[in-house]
């Protein structure tokens, strides 16, 4: 998948004579002894309230914090929901960065990979170029967002302004890390319920048969992790027999347990954790296929297969004065390429409250690595702080003397295809 993205020809827009002078020299040291991976959640169902996003309580004040580019775009939501995921996002990328690279908040700058519309966000210095040792990946679905950040922990070199200065490579080196992130809600399409009755579970997922293999597809229909029954008790897979293969609603199925438990239960409960399971499946592709922000008309996908799926247990939904609470982790899926195991990337799926699930994709030189829990994140506490702190304070970076440098023209040839992009 690497290999394909970075393999793209995206031609140049501009000349060599009108390139801007670059530094060919490293500026950036990779230490990579500590790496830090980060996994946030920001929940936005209860964030700035109102049917409006320009008049909604504290808005105003977190709209100012990003450019005016994302703010005509987030206002221009039809739906307010979608606004405040829009908003949100925003402000957790440029929080990451922020702290990431120790530098104020006004220095952020934000580009694309590949795409100037449809690329994956990145971080560049001030002049355009893109900051090595660090990559980000955002996802948002039915008010909740997530990011996930990758911190090489590069000894990056600052300008005598405290500006970070960025990295100019010939190309994308195979040890670089990229990561990519995901979620999903599992009860949000009614129209699942209206295909699922009129054409079976079978017919709902062969609507995606270019996105899924043959054999994901006849796993998602037939096989089943486990049956939860209105009593809260569980039916196993081998418990279930071959009434896994119910691929309609409404249907009542009996059937005794090798522990002689009589059990009578109505196929409903095996469609949703089929539909679960499904969702698995969706997360995990997506996330894998935005670690280098392509989207779901890449033409490898139904080549992309997952093995070994098991949907996270969920956990509980948020109640009176309580809040929801974390599910399962699910980290041992196995990724496949065109029949090939993918030994160089690491995938977590988690699930939050009892219809959420986050997925995260790793992919690069990260032997060892173990990706942590995902961590709730307060909008003030975490998120806006960073904006406080850093707004106005020059950076805190260490205060290393810029080594002399030669300033040439760059060759047209040296630009990689995402920095090409960038100019």
């Amino acid at each position: 998948m690497k290999e394909h993205f970075l393999s793209l020809d995206i031609p140049l827009g501009i000349s060599s004579r009108t390139m801007p002078y670059f530094d060919l020299q490293p500026v950036a040291t990779v230490t990579d002894e500590n790496p830090e991976i980060t996994c946030w959640l920001l929940d936005t169902r209860t964030l700035w309230p109102g049917e409006n996003i320009c008049t909604a309580s504290g808005a105003s004040y977190a709209l100012s914090l990003i450019s005016l580019a994302e703010q005509n775009i987030i206002t221009a939501k039809m739906f307010v929901a979608d606004a405040r995921m829009s908003l949100a996002s925003a402000l957790m990328k440029r929080a990451f960065i922020s702290k990431t690279l120790d530098i104020p908040w006004k220095d952020v700058k934000l580009a694309r990979k590949g795409h100037e519309k449809h690329g994956k966000p990145c971080a560049v210095d001030h002049i355009g170029r893109p900051i090595g040792g660090i990559d980000f990946n955002v996802s948002h679905q039915n008010g909740l967002v997530t990011l996930i950040g990758w911190n090489g922990q590069r000894n990056h070199r600052y300008s005598p302004n405290g500006h970070i200065q960025g990295v100019l490579s010939p190309a994308i080196r195979r040890d670089d890390v990229m990561v990519g992130a995901d979620i999903v809600c599992v009860n949000e399409r009614e129209s699942a319920q209206t295909t699922i009755d009129m054409e079976g579970f079978d017919g709902w997922v062969d609507i995606y048969d270019s996105i899924f293999s043959d054999e994901e597809r006849w796993s998602m229909k037939y096989d089943v992790d486990c049956v939860t029954l209105l009593d809260g008790t569980t039916l196993s897979a081998h418990e279930l027999g071959r009434h896994d293969r119910c691929i309609s609603r409404h249907q009542d199925i009996s059937l005794t347990t090798a522990a002689g438990r009589h059990v009578t239960f109505s196929s409903e409960q095996l469609i949703e954790a089929k539909l679960r399971r499904f969702y698995t499946y969706f997360c995990y592709k997506e996330a894998y296929i935005k670690l280098a922000g392509e989207a779901l008309l890449a033409p490898w996908l139904r080549q992309l297969e997952f093995f070994n799926v098991r949907s996270p247990k969920p956990g509980c939904q948020a109640r009176c004065s309580t809040i929801g609470t974390w599910g399962e982790e699910v980290d041992d899926v196995e990724v496949k390429m065109h029949g090939r195991v993918v030994d160089d990337v690491k995938m977590k799926i988690q699930a939050f409250e009892e219809d959420f699930m986050l997925s995260c994709a790793i992919q690069g030189n990260i032997q060892g690595l173990k990706i942590p829990a995902f961590h709730k994140c307060h909008l003030e506490k975490d998120i806006l702080s960073c904006a406080i702190d850093r707004f106005t304070t020059t950076s805190t970076a260490p205060q290393v003397k810029a080594p002399e440098v030669t300033m040439v023209k760059c060759p047209e040839v040296l630009l990689s295809p995402w920095e090409s992009r960038y100019w």
